[in-house]
């Protein structure tokens, strides 16, 4: 089943205090949502965000590493996220494909590396424009999800939110 949801993702933008004083005014303005609303704030302000408020609120982490612990400065694994109060995580974001060069195998792993930590990653698909005027669109995004999804079970797949 398509359930439609809300996702704002505040990027590298907002310090602790704006994304908190941000989310409160998105609390007041929605006090009940008709879906639920994900939000995604820098890690600085993940803690901050996520305290309770009664109102359905999923917290979500911009990123992670593949690895659950070891020598990767100013990375962040999945079991920080979940302690965090995270429930979601996204993978594969297109600035993370291109900025970064973060490509299908390793997105692979980040998924895999998120379900492992109970974190439910929201898949991030979809071709550059330049991949669309070539018309490749459909290949890649193909691509995309075949690669993605390698080696996943289909209870993994069914806790992804495919964005």
């Amino acid at each position: 089943m398509v359930r439609p949801i809300i996702a704002g993702n505040w990027k590298m933008n907002k310090t602790v205090a704006e994304s908190v004083d941000f989310a409160e005014r998105l609390r007041s303005t929605y006090q009940t949502p008709p879906i639920g609303r994900y939000y995604r704030p820098p890690f600085t302000a993940l803690r901050s965000v996520a305290r309770p408020s009664g109102i359905l609120i999923l917290l979500s982490a911009q990123n992670l590493h593949e690895a659950e612990k070891g020598a990767y400065t100013g990375e962040i694994s999945g079991a920080m996220l979940r302690e965090a109060g995270c429930a979601y995580v996204i993978v594969g974001h297109s600035e993370r494909r291109t900025l970064f060069g973060e490509g299908d195998d390793r997105i692979n792993r980040k998924l895999r590396s998120g379900l492992t930590a109970g974190l439910k990653p929201i898949f991030c698909v979809g071709e550059s424009l330049r991949e669309r005027e070539e018309g490749t669109m459909e290949t890649v995004i193909e691509r995309q999800l075949k690669e993605g999804l390698n080696n996943l079970t289909a209870d993994d797949i069914g806790l992804l939110v495919i964005a």
